[in-house]
């Protein structure tokens, strides 16, 4: 382990605090650094831990950050555009390439996984479970040519689960960033391991995802995508520093569970579907918005009330990613802040994804929307984070406000149920090697 010895010590001595600083540090504080060098550190030892007597040569650390929509709520599965971006909680991984075919990993807190490369098929019993993703995401890169090759990793995570920032979409971009560094030979672009992610969770996992988590993660920044054609979606970065509009960005929780509401969450994607396909059409984007509007009262009999006012919310929200990123684009934050609130009106009245309709008694998103919206008093803005039915919400907080809007939400959801995040400028990467490059 003496490789690991001379990592850490590296680490402590200040030899990576550049790379630190371009992922973990946003207000230029010696706090922040100190805590990304603890970060790092914790991993590496957690490393030495889990795996004594191993070969560290090749050891690596490996990044998967969080992902915060910031619009387009449910536009990407119709082929939509999104405006989206990477955040500073992210999923670390210390990893060592082994040269065989097993996969190793273990995941702080978390029982101990081992995963045969020889078999990738999809394992109907590993469904919703973190196996799926790594056996998914191997399968993804043998479906572009490369042979996977084990490893050995350990893992913590600042992603909290169901927390709306898309854990999942952040432990396939530290697994596809993995596989390329250690048998790709750094090969895949961030847009190609974010459709290898998509595919792990679509087949294997078992969510009917679009392509926004997994592209926001991987890509970073603020970016604005197109995913029109999902195969090569149109990605633009935003350049515009949220962390210095006057605004934070928080992520609140609402304690609410979403593990069990992937009903929920596909029959969204089934009535955008079967509106779509009343006109002959796969997507709606594919569909003309005039000729749904006209054909509304045959297209209401044949897929449903809520299956028309879910399809007028994709034709505006559409739109309104679009007006978001142009408002970042121009400096306008007033006018950004009118279109997330719009958002947010739109997913609750048309979208209903607030709530779930099996289990109405569960509030907790509506309640803390509300409360968001009094303890703003009318300034920034709110909106449903995500998924939605359960999880988190978003809202941008003027900084002035920050301390009072926080102590409102966790007076009522707990502490620590509120956490500011800033939006990092880099996606999934190697944080950093132990062989200087």
């Amino acid at each position: 382990m003496q490789n690991m010895e001379n990592f850490l010590q590296a680490v402590r001595g200040g030899e990576y605090d550049e790379r630190l600083r371009r992922l973990y540090v946003f207000h230029d504080t010696s706090e922040e650094l100190e805590a990304a060098r603890a970060k790092v550190c914790h991993v590496i030892e957690g490393f030495e831990q889990a795996f004594p007597g191993v070969d560290c040569t090749g050891a690596a650390v490996f990044s998967g950050p969080g992902r915060t929509e910031i619009g387009g709520n449910h536009t990407d599965h119709q082929h939509g555009c999104v405006l989206c971006g990477s955040v500073n909680m992210d999923i670390l991984a210390c990893a060592v390439p082994t040269g065989d075919n097993f996969v190793k990993v273990i995941s702080e807190g978390y029982p101990a996984l081992t995963i045969d490369l020889n078999d990738l098929a999809i394992h109907a019993d590993e469904t919703n479970t973190s196996a799926a993703l790594i056996r998914g995401v191997a399968h993804g890169v043998t479906k572009e040519g490369f042979a996977p090759k084990g490893f050995c990793a350990y893992v913590t995570s600042t992603v909290p689960g169901g927390s709306g920032l898309s854990s999942s979409a952040a432990y396939e971009i530290l697994l596809g960033n993995i596989f390329n560094r250690f048998c790709c030979e750094g090969k895949l672009d961030a847009v190609k391991l974010a459709q290898i992610g998509q595919y792990a969770e679509r087949e294997y996992f078992g969510k009917p995802c679009g392509l926004m988590d997994q592209a926001a993660s991987s890509i970073g920044g603020v970016v604005a995508i197109d995913f029109n054609d999902p195969s090569q979606p149109v990605i633009r970065k935003v350049d515009y520093d949220l962390a210095r509009s006057g605004y934070q960005l928080c992520i609140i929780d609402t304690r609410s569970c979403h593990a069990d509401l992937t009903d929920d969450y596909a029959a969204i994607t089934r009535e955008m579907g079967a509106v779509a396909a009343f006109f002959g059409k796969q997507v709606l984007r594919q569909v003309d918005e005039a000729e749904f509007y006209a054909a509304i009262p045959a297209v209401r009999e044949k897929a449903g009330d809520r299956a028309v006012l879910r399809a007028m919310h994709f034709f505006d929200e559409n739109r309104r990613a679009q007006a978001q990123a142009k408002a970042l684009d121009e400096g306008d934050m007033e006018g950004f802040l009118a279109l997330v609130r719009e958002s947010g009106r739109s997913s609750a009245e048309l979208l209903q994804n607030i709530w779930s309709v099996a289990e109405p008694a569960q509030q907790a998103v509506t309640l803390s929307l509300a409360l968001a919206e009094k303890a703003l008093g009318g300034r920034g803005a709110v909106r449903v984070h995500g998924g939605g039915f359960a999880g988190t919400i978003q809202a941008f907080v003027p900084q002035e406000k920050l301390e009072s809007f926080v102590n409102t939400m966790e007076a009522v959801l707990g502490k620590g149920a509120c956490y500011p995040v800033s939006v990092r400028p880099e996606g999934g990467c190697m944080v950093m090697s132990s062989e200087k490059e």
